[in-house]
C-alpha cells in the first residue's frame, strides 16, 4: 500500500473532526402522532356525590416509542391529564436530543489525535480558507503518488503468474577449413542424403556417384539461433514446459539456421517445436528429489562432454530422476527412461496394398551417480550409465529385385531417419542378382543403407571442481564410453565404409571400433555475471566409428558424428549479465578409412533473457 506522510494523516483527521463539529445539526425529533383530546375547563364544576364515574379517556394510537406509549396509558387511566402528558413527551424528546449531541461530541473528541507534546506545535483554530487549501494540497499529493505508483492500473490476471518465459538469440560465424590431402575421390558417401531421399542405384552401369560430403572446399556460414519458451507452474507438484527453436531442418542435434539458405533472397525461416513436456515433482525436499517427466524434454542424464549427446538433443518419452541425500557431504542421484527413437510409418509400405510389419526403435537408459563434497572448495560428481538401443541396426530384407526406385523392401524402415557421419553402414536390400530380370546384377540395384553395428553403451562421466581461488573455478571433465554390443567380425562382414586402403581393386580391411573418450580442462568464472567475467578451456577427444550412434553426438566437431579425434580450444567472456561473446577452434582427423582432416572456427554472440 502507498505510504502517506504522517503530517498529512494528522491534518486530514483534524480537518475531518472540525468540519463534522461545525456542520453537525440536532437531529429532527421524530414526529409525534397527533392525539385528539380536549383540555378540561378549570371553571367547570367537579362531580357531585352520587354522580356516576367519568368514562375513561380514549386510548391514543400506539407508537414505536415505549415512553410515549407508557405516558399515553397513564392518560388513559386518568392518572395524567392530556396536557401534562404532552408536556412530559416534549421534555423527554428534548432530553434525547441533548444526549445524542453529547455522545456525538464525545465521539469527535475521541477521534482527535493525541494531545501534542511539549515540542509539538499547538493549533487551536484552523480558518476555513486554510482547511480548503490543506485539503487541495493533500488531494494533489495523493493524486501524484497514485500516478507515479500506478495505483489505478489493473494488475495482471492471476494465470500469468504461472508462466516463467525465457529465451536466447545467438549469432554465429562458422568457418570450416579442409587442409590439403583429404581423399576427394568419392570415398565419403552421404548416407543420410541417400536414406532420406531416393535410393541409390549401386549398379555398375550407373556412372553417377552417390551423394558425397564436402571434404576439400572451405565454407563460411553466417548462422543464427533463436529459442523462446516458458516454464509453466501447474500446482500440486505438476509443472510443464514449451520451447520453440529455429533450425535448417528438424535434425535433433542443431537449432542453427544458416542465413541465406532455405531458398535465399531473404526468405523466411522455419520454427520448430523443440520442447513440450509435463513433469511431476514428488520429492520430499531437504536434499531428496523425485521427478517424473513425460513428453519432449532436455537430456535428463548427467554428462561431461558431447561425445555421446549433443547439447541440443531433446529426449522424447518417459523419464524418472531422483536424488537421495546420504550424508551432509555425499548425495546419490539416479535417472531412468524409455524413449521412442523411431516409429514406423502407419502406411509403410505406402506404394503397395500389402503392408510390412513395424520395426519401431527404442532406447532404454539408466544412470546412477554420486555427488561428493570432498572439501569446502573441492567437489566431485561421477555417473555410470547404460544405454540399450532396440532395433537400431539395419536388417537385411527378403530377397527381391527392385524394378524402380520406389519399389520398397520390407526392411527399408530400419535405415536411420537421420544420421551425421562416422558409423559403419550395411546394404539393406537383399537384391537377387541370379536372374536376367536385372541383368544378373548389372542394373536395378536401388539400395538403402542401415547401421551395421548393434549399440549397448556403458558410459562413465566425471567432473571435478576446485573453487579455492576467489571467483575462479578450475574444472577437470572426463568421459569414457564402450559399446559392449559391438562385434567386429560381424560388422566387418557387411561393412560398406570405414575400410582401409588396399593394393588391389577390392576394399581394404574394416578399421572401425567401439570405444570413445574425452578429457577437458576449464578455468574461469563459473557464473559469467558481469562484464569481464570469463571462461577458457582445452579438451581432447577420441571417438571410434561405432562407439556411439552418430545421429545424436556433437554436431560441430569435425562436421558432426563419430570416427574422429582431435582437440578443442576456446573461451567465452561476458559483456553484460545477459550478453556473452565466445570463440572456439576445433581440429579433427579421421580415425578409420581414407584421410579426412577438418578445422572449424566458431565466433558467437549470445544474448539470453
Amino acid at each position: 500500500m502507498p505510504q502517506v506522510h504522517p503530517f498529512l494523516l494528522v491534518a486530514c483527521l483534524g480537518t475531518a473532526s472540525l468540519l463534522q463539529a461545525q456542520n453537525a445539526a440536532p437531529a429532527t425529533p421524530p414526529a409525534t402522532p397527533a392525539v385528539s383530546a380536549t383540555a378540561p375547563d378549570p371553571t367547570a364544576p367537579g362531580p357531585l356525590p352520587g354522580d356516576l364515574p367519568a368514562a375513561p379517556t380514549p386510548a391514543a394510537a400506539p407508537t414505536p416509542n415505549v415512553t410515549v406509549n407508557l405516558i399515553n396509558r397513564l392518560v388513559q387511566k386518568n392518572i395524567l391529564t392530556r396536557a401534562e402528558a404532552d408536556e412530559m413527551i416534549k421534555q423527554a424528546e428534548a432530553d434525547a436530543v441533548a444526549a445524542a449531541q453529547t455522545a456525538a461530541a464525545q465521539a469527535d473528541i475521541a477521534a482527535l489525535p493525541p494531545a501534542p507534546g511539549p515540542d509539538d506545535m499547538r493549533v487551536t483554530y484552523i480558518p476555513e480558507v486554510v482547511k480548503n487549501n490543506l485539503r487541495d494540497q493533500i488531494k494533489q499529493e495523493l493524486m501524484a503518488t497514485a500516478h507515479q505508483e500506478k495505483w489505478s492500473e489493473k494488475s495482471a490476471p492471476d494465470w500469468t503468474s504461472k508462466f516463467r518465459p525465457f529465451g536466447d538469440i545467438r549469432g554465429r560465424s562458422e568457418s570450416t577449413f579442409f587442409p590439403a590431402g583429404n581423399a576427394a575421390d568419392g570415398s565419403f558417401p552421404n548416407f543420410n542424403a541417400i536414406n532420406t531421399g531416393a535410393p541409390y542405384d549401386a549398379s555398375p552401369s550407373n556412372p553417377q556417384f552417390a551423394p558425397q560430403y564436402n571434404v576439400d572446399q572451405d565454407r563460411n556460414r553466417p548462422r543464427i539461433r533463436a529459442r523462446f519458451g516458458t516454464d509453466i507452474m501447474l500446482g500440486d507438484g505438476f509443472n510443464g514446459g514449451i520451447r520453440l527453436a529455429t533450425g535448417d531442418s528438424s535434425t535433433p542435434t542443431s537449432t542453427n539456421q544458416t542465413l541465406g539458405s532455405s531458398g535465399g533472397n531473404f526468405s523466411k525461416y522455419a520454427v520448430w517445436l523443440d520442447r513440450a513436456f509435463i513433469s511431476y515433482d514428488a520429492g520430499p525436499g531437504d536434499g531428496q528429489e523425485l521427478t517424473f517427466l513425460l513428453g519432449r524434454f532436455d537430456n535428463p542424464f548427467f554428462t561431461s562432454s558431447e561425445i555421446m549427446w549433443d547439447e541440443d538433443v531433446g529426449f522424447d518419452g518417459l523419464a524418472l530422476r531422483g536424488k537421495v541425500k546420504i550424508t551432509d557431504a555425499v548425495s546419490s542421484f539416479f535417472t531412468a527412461g524409455y524413449f521412442p527413437v523411431y516409429n514406423t510409418d502407419f502406411n509403410f509400405a505406402s506404394n503397395q496394398p500389402s503392408k510390412f510389419s513395424s520395426t519401431d526403435k527404442w532406447l532404454t537408459g539408466a544412470q546412477f551417480g554420486i555427488d561428493w563434497k570432498i572439501a569446502s572448495d573441492l567437489t566431485a560428481k561421477v555417473g555410470v550409465s547404460y544405454y540399450d538401443y532396440n532395433n537400431i541396426s539395419g536388417k537385411l530384407s527378403s530377397p527381391y529385385i527392385p524394378l524402380s526406385a520406389t519399389d520398397a523392401g520390407n526392411t527399408d524402415s530400419t535405415r536411420p531417419s537421420f544420421a551425421q557421419r562416422g558409423n559403419t553402414y550395411m546394404a539393406l536390400r537383399n537384391i537377387d542378382n541370379t536372374t536376367a530380370a536385372n541383368d544378373f546384377g548389372n542394373k536395378y540395384q536401388y539400395q538403402y543403407y542401415g547401421l551395421a553395428a548393434e549399440f549397448r553403451d556403458v558410459v562413465i562421466n566425471a567432473r571435478l571442481d576446485y573453487d579455492h581461488f576467489d571467483s575462479i573455478r578450475i574444472s577437470l571433465l572426463g568421459e569414457v564410453i564402450k559399446n559392449i554390443a559391438f562385434d567386429s567380425s560381424s560388422v566387418a562382414g557387411k561393412a560398406v565404409n570405414n575400410l582401409g586402403s588396399s593394393s588391389t581393386s577390392k576394399p581394404g580391411a574394416f578399421e572401425g571400433g567401439d570405444t570413445a573418450w574425452s578429457l577437458a580442462f576449464q578455468i574461469g568464472n563459473p557464473a559469467l555475471e558481469k562484464f569481464g567475467d570469463w571462461q577458457a578451456g582445452f579438451g581432447f577427444r577420441y571417438v571410434e566409428s561405432d562407439a556411439v550412434v552418430d545421429a545424436f553426438n556433437d554436431s560441430d566437431f569435425g562436421g558432426g558424428g563419430t570416427n574422429v579425434q582431435g582437440f578443442t580450444l576456446g573461451g567465452i567472456m561476458a559483456l553484460t549479465p545477459a550478453v556473452k561473446v565466445g570463440l572456439r577452434w576445433m581440429s579433427s582427423d579421421e580415425i578409420a578409412g581414407p584421410t579426412l582432416s577438418t578445422d572449424v572456427l566458431l565466433i558467437d554472440l549470445n544474448a539470453k533473457f
